[in-house]
């Protein structure tokens, strides 16, 4: 089924409306979300806000609590809070006898209509939603998902089938999908949760931006990143020689293009850069890598951000810049839900998840950095982006309103599945 002809635009505000004004059975209809998958990264933290919002708007009678995993920490569950505050959030796993391990979870299968398993790199609670659709059996749903790459299981193909829809934010994974039939019957693209994050915490952005002298609209952000996560710095784990081989084998070319974009930026134009972190493990990336390789022309007007942030603060950031470059994706998500310019740099590590920038119009704000001819266009992107602001502005305004579309269309599956 073409994800642009499978409902019609008038169809969908129909069953939006719909939902509005009836519930079913009498009483608003229930949702558990199933998502949280980590808090060291901003980004994976922005999944879940980004889907209860999407929720809020297009089913705005609609009951949700959240099904998070277990390292959902105190401090996030607050700035969750702060936006939701109504928001029950439980923990914990079915066994194998189908039991929940607590109370709360429980009544939380028991209360709900439907499970929605939020974005992620893969259908990441795979288990979990296997273990629903056998001893709660109640429907399900899939939104938002790469397929296919490292973090894929063996035993997602399987809970997919079962799915009444599954949407995959790239083409890659959903294209895969289609070749697998999948036997869910529906298959299509819907944009990563993390583009409708609204969580904001303007207060502590003002003051970042007071205390280093930088202003709104006269500076850009630059997310550095190692080939991988080096996880074994942050995480109580084994340190994997393979993976810290690769990161040192290519982080000097990786960022070069990075450098040869701030150079030309502060040489060029008014404007500033931030160097900014998404995961924990960023802000001695950013130093290494780009700060302490700036020319003494340039560093004095880089700002190295030496401190972590939750995903609030660092969308009030966003805001306030003129753009955003880098290898990260979730930051450059959360800028475009935003209407912020920002340039996508990615390598093959990373999976397929960057094609969706081609999807929603963005394919020349993404660079490969395996391919030699795109390192050399990250530079001349980024500079164009600083010199003409208004068009760049122009151009992530018409990415949000495709990205808002596929939203709307998806939500009102959701809705029909509810209604």
């Amino acid at each position: 089924m073409n994800r642009r002809t499978f409902l019609a635009s008038a169809f969908v505000a129909a069953v939006v409306t719909a939902l509005r004004s009836a519930t079913p059975a009498g009483r608003a209809p229930r949702i558990l979300l199933r998502s949280s998958w980590q808090i060291v990264n901003i980004g994976d933290i922005a999944h879940t806000p980004g889907v209860l919002a999407l929720i809020e708007k297009y089913l705005p009678t609609a009951e949700v609590r959240l099904w998070a995993s277990a390292d959902l920490s105190a401090e996030v569950m607050a700035m969750e809070h702060r936006r939701f505050p109504r928001l029950q959030i439980v923990k914990g796993t079915i066994s194998a006898n189908g039991k929940a391990s607590n109370p709360a979870l429980a009544d939380a299968l028991a209360w709900t209509d439907f499970l929605l398993h939020g974005s992620g790199p893969s259908l990441v609670a795979a288990k979990d939603v296997a273990a629903f659709a056998k001893h709660v059996g109640k429907p399900y749903g899939v939104y938002g998902i790469t397929h296919g790459s490292s973090f894929s299981a063996r035993d997602d193909r399987a809970a997919m089938d079962g799915a009444r829809f599954v949407f995959f934010r790239d083409e890659p994974s959903l294209q895969l999908a289609r070749t697998q039939n999948i036997k869910s019957p529906l298959l299509d693209f819907a944009p990563d949760g993390a583009f409708a994050c609204d969580l904001r915490d303007d207060a502590a952005a003002d003051a970042f931006l007071a205390a280093h002298d930088l202003r709104p609209g006269q500076f850009l952000c630059c997310i550095p990143k190692l080939r991988y996560t080096p996880y074994w710095l942050i995480r109580n784990s084994p340190k994997d020689e393979t993976r810290h081989a690769r990161n040192e084998a290519m982080k000097a070319a990786d960022h070069a293009p990075l450098l040869e974009a701030i150079n030309a930026v502060v040489r060029e134009t008014k404007l500033k850069i931030l160097l900014c972190p998404e995961d924990k493990t960023q802000m001695t990336v950013g130093k290494e890598q780009l700060y302490d390789h700036l020319p003494a022309d340039v560093k004095p007007r880089v700002v190295w951000r030496e401190k972590f942030w939750l995903t609030d603060e660092a969308l009030s950031t966003y805001r306030r810049s003129a753009g955003l470059f880098g290898h990260e994706q979730h930051s450059p998500i959360m800028c475009i839900g935003a209407g912020i310019p920002a340039i996508v740099c990615r390598w093959a590590e990373q999976s397929s998840k960057g094609d969706m920038w081609r999807t929603i119009g963005l394919g020349d704000w993404l660079f490969d950095m395996d391919v030699e001819a795109d390192k050399k266009k990250v530079a001349p992107a980024v500079l164009a982006l600083a010199q003409d602001p208004a068009a760049a502005r122009a151009k992530a305004e018409k990415a949000r309103a495709v990205v808002e579309r596929y939203q709307r269309d998806t939500m009102a599956v959701l809705a029909r599945q509810l209604g």
